[in-house]
């Protein structure tokens, strides 16, 4: 099978340096390297005219409109390979990683993403405590990430993360990353959206934690600055989380979503209850974060009512 991997990047050319470096050291290289590059950029695309291409296949792609939906977007219509590979500009991926990837996608042709473990390091350390729940969307909607810490055998699961994420190219073939969900950098959940889309085609999304990228959290040029509280990005969050959950849930689990989103949420996207148990220890932070849980959810749900007749995953 012939292999695309897919880097978007930003302002970031020592990390993007240090990505490309370990796709050239793959045990099996890949077919073809899209870096997809902002059309204002200058200092990425300096350092890619000065990259030495030699065992690296090497394809930019510019773009002018910003996010990451629309970066991945422009990768996708110029990828060639049977299996398109995405990892993040700021992650290194281990030498068996194209691998690893391509054996699954070899050995059933029912998978139509394969992804793993993003082993982030917090100053010069790995996180170290672990999880055998990884990547899954609850009854109710509660979804659970994990994909740092998993660990346990190859599964299926619901999700996979964007750092560490592989697709067959049949089955994404008229599949397109949500451009309905908000955000001006990161737009954060563009992967489940994605890989609900995969599911509800009937396409097996797998998680193994044996295959690993090296995942160095470096500097967002966004509103969303990671650890650092912005009522956009909250805003952001919860739209995205909310629109792409509405398309994938069945009529019943819409309805118990909302109500728990409402009633209960989680600490990120506090609902009632949550804001409740917040208050005692962080005051008015809790309260920004929950007006900005009900103000993103309420925007999700307008979004997916306007929407939802006219987009089914599928197709620009």
């Amino acid at each position: 099978m012939n292999i695309t991997v897919l880097v978007p990047t930003y302002c970031r050319p020592e990390d993007l340096a240090r990505c490309l470096q370990a796709l050239k050291h793959q045990v099996r290289l890949a077919n073809e390297v899209i870096v997809v590059i902002r059309d204002t950029d200058a200092e990425t695309q300096t350092f890619l005219k000065a990259f030495d291409p030699s065992m690296l296949p090497l394809t930019p792609v510019i773009v002018t409109q910003a996010g990451v939906i629309a970066a991945m977007n422009a990768g996708l219509e110029v990828a060639q390979g049977d299996i398109v590979a995405i990892t993040d500009d700021d992650a290194a991926p281990r030498s068996d990683w194209l691998s690893q990837i391509e054996a699954h996608f070899l050995a059933d042709d029912r998978v139509g993403a394969v992804g793993g473990r993003d082993l982030i390091h917090q100053t010069s350390r790995p996180w170290k405590n672990t999880s055998e729940i990884v990547g899954r969307v609850q009854w109710h909607g509660r979804v659970i990430g994990n994909h740092h810490i998993g660990v346990g055998e190859a599964r299926p699961v619901d999700v996979i993360k964007g750092v560490n994420s592989s697709y067959r190219r049949s089955a994404i073939k008229n599949l397109w990353f949500d451009d309905r969900l908000q955000g001006t950098g990161a737009q954060v959940y563009y992967e489940l959206a994605f890989n609900l889309s995969l599911k509800r085609a009937g396409w097996i999304v797998l998680y193994d934690p044996n295959i690993v990228v090296d995942h160095y959290p470096s500097e967002r040029f966004d509103e969303d600055q990671r650890h650092k509280l912005s009522q956009i990005a909250a805003i952001n969050a919860a739209h995205n989380e909310t629109l792409a959950l509405l398309e994938y849930l069945s009529p019943l689990r819409r309805t118990v979503f909302l109500l728990w989103t409402v009633v209960i949420g989680t600490r990120a996207n506090p609902g009632f209850l949550q804001l409740l148990r917040l208050l005692p220890g962080d005051g008015q932070l809790a309260v920004k974060k929950w007006l900005a849980s009900m103000r993103g959810r309420w925007q999700g749900w307008r979004t997916w009512q306007r929407t939802s007749k006219k987009f089914n995953g599928f197709g620009s």
